[in-house]
């Protein structure tokens, strides 16, 4: 695991969306993990068909418009470069546009860890499974600080 306090990390933002996406996908899957396993005991084989659910590319790319929609300019940036990869495959089990989408996703979280920037990476985490409850857009929003 990359030490964020000793400073041998490379500058994110030179990084290629790709790289980013690399590392986002493993912030994010542990994440998941993380949290499927402080919902209480479960058979390992249950864990893992709840975080393949959670972690493939159709749900990823459901919350791309709300995560992009609480984005600042860099962050942005980040999701467009993502989003604009050339790839050469693409799963059967999605669209291009959300396989677009869910690289977009993988390389913000891939540039936030990068950077040390936790608090915002449970943020958007938190915002994406209020997507993925349909929680999202409801009477009230997800705030910077989590709480309602």
């Amino acid at each position: 695991m990359l030490d964020l306090k000793q400073g041998n990390v490379p500058d994110p933002g030179g990084m290629s969306p790709v790289s980013l996406a690399f590392i986002g996908d493993g912030v994010f899957e542990l994440m998941v993990r993380e949290q499927l396993v402080r919902t209480g005991g479960m058979p390992a084989g249950k864990l893992h068909l709840l975080a393949v659910g959670r972690v493939k590319a159709t749900a990823q790319a459901a919350a791309y418009d709300a995560v992009m929609e609480v984005c600042d300019e860099e962050e942005r940036n980040i999701l467009r470069r993502g989003r604009n990869v050339s790839l050469s495959r693409i799963p059967r089990s999605c669209t291009p546009e959300e396989y677009h989408k869910a690289t977009a996703i993988e390389a913000l979280f891939g540039y936030l860890y990068l950077l040390g920037k936790l608090d915002r990476l449970h943020f958007l985490f938190r915002l994406m499974e209020e997507v993925a409850m349909g929680e999202c857009g409801k009477d009230k929003q997800l705030t910077e600080n989590g709480h309602r």
